[in-house]
């Protein structure tokens, strides 16, 4: 049997996990009333699920330095079991529950993911970040419009889930180690620990990646409950939310990865701030589905490469001793987008309404375009 390559078992990793984060992005409005859960009960719900990711993300990132790329099917797999479960909730407290266990695995799977990545477009010498990342989206893209549909048809969220379960798994099984390129693992005198400092300059990468997930994160998981609840659409029409925003992340960060020429990523995420922000007031303060959804393809097409171009200035920056820790450090600073911002949204929504609260992630957008004019990035290091 051919052994897959490194990059081609970096993309499938990415794919499995959008495949989860699409259905669940369409199907929250189902969770949500099976659940019986209001606004604010599904924003904590949304804050657990990244409250569970930020306890797994560092440690497995130490995890990765020491043992390798054999770690990833591993977590993987974990998170393929757990992903059904937000589908069996039928009450808030069972909805916290599960959504911290699922963000406890989905967060360890990004981790490891995102270190083969990185390991790999150092060691080829050949830009990847961006692209798995758009397989990633491509995958949220077609499970959100899959999920819309057999939700149209009446389809309940075990049913889905259950499916997308099956497809992880699969893909865990597919990534196992192989013929891969040589992984450097540190040394039980060098290796990392869980608890110690980190450099100055991935704090500042953690905070502008923090508010690239937050604006990210409020469209993903807010986009579809804005249409229904703005605009009366249907499950199959609100599923378009999701899913144009992750399209349109798709087609963003493959002509970035494309197009692109080295030493622009300033230059890009700038632009895509801006994108960002015109989009999200768009889609905020719409008149009718269409512009809505208008917006959220804008949003989507800005937002896309800020995530993957900052994970990739920070990998290159780490020595290849700690580079797995390090890229767990910074995913761990930037998921506190997904704490904070889907939470917020929620809360806001209750104070205010849904389209202010909204509202406000375009403010955040034009926040941190002016942020990436000036901050320093680090710079590349050999190995």
């Amino acid at each position: 049997m051919r052994i897959l390559t490194s990059r081609t078992r970096a993309l499938i990793g990415f794919a499995a996990l959008g495949v989860w984060w699409g259905a669940f992005g369409a199907a929250l409005p189902a969770i949500q009333g099976n659940a019986d859960a209001g606004d604010a009960e599904l924003g904590l719900g949304l804050l657990l699920l990244g409250l569970g990711a930020l306890v797994s993300m560092r440690a497995t990132g130490v995890l990765r330095d020491r043992a390798g790329p054999a770690l990833t099917p591993v977590a993987i797999g974990l998170f393929g079991l757990t992903g059904l479960l937000p589908a069996l909730a039928d009450s808030p407290t069972e909805l916290y529950l599960y959504l911290l266990v699922v963000g406890a695995t989905s967060g360890s799977m990004d981790v490891a993911i995102n270190a083969d990545a990185v390991h790999e477009e150092v060691a080829s010498a050949r830009p990847l970040l961006n692209l798995a990342h758009a397989s990633f989206s491509a995958s949220v893209f077609f499970a959100s419009l899959l999920t819309g549909l057999l939700r149209s048809v009446g389809a309940e969220p075990f049913a889905v889930f259950a499916l997308v379960s099956a497809l992880v798994v699969t893909a865990a099984v597919a990534t196992r180690p192989g013929a891969v390129r040589p992984w450097t693992t540190a040394a039980e005198g060098e290796a990392p620990r869980l608890i110690q400092g980190v450099p100055g300059w991935l704090l500042g990468l953690g905070l502008l990646g923090a508010m690239a997930f937050w604006i990210e994160s409020a469209w993903q998981n807010w986009g579809a409950v804005h249409l229904e609840r703005s605009f009366d659409a249907g499950a199959g029409t609100s599923a378009l939310a999701p899913a144009l925003f992750a399209g349109a992340m798709a087609v963003g960060r493959l002509t970035v990865h494309r197009l692109a020429p080295p030493g622009s990523e300033r230059t890009v995420l700038v632009a895509a701030a801006a994108l960002t922000a015109s989009g999200s007031a768009l889609a905020a303060y719409a008149g009718s589905e269409l512009v809505a959804l208008v917006g959220i393809l804008v949003a989507g097409a800005g937002c896309a490469v800020c995530a993957p171009t900052i994970i990739s200035i920070g990998g290159r920056a780490a020595k290849p001793r700690e580079r797995a820790t390090l890229v767990g450090s910074l995913t761990t600073l930037m998921y506190l987008g997904f704490v904070v911002g889907p939470a917020a949204v929620g809360g806001l929504a209750e104070l205010t309404t849904l389209r202010a609260s909204l509202g406000s992630v375009a403010a955040l957008a034009l926040l941190l375009m002016l942020l990436f004019t000036m901050v320093r990035f680090p710079s590349p290091t050999r190995g």
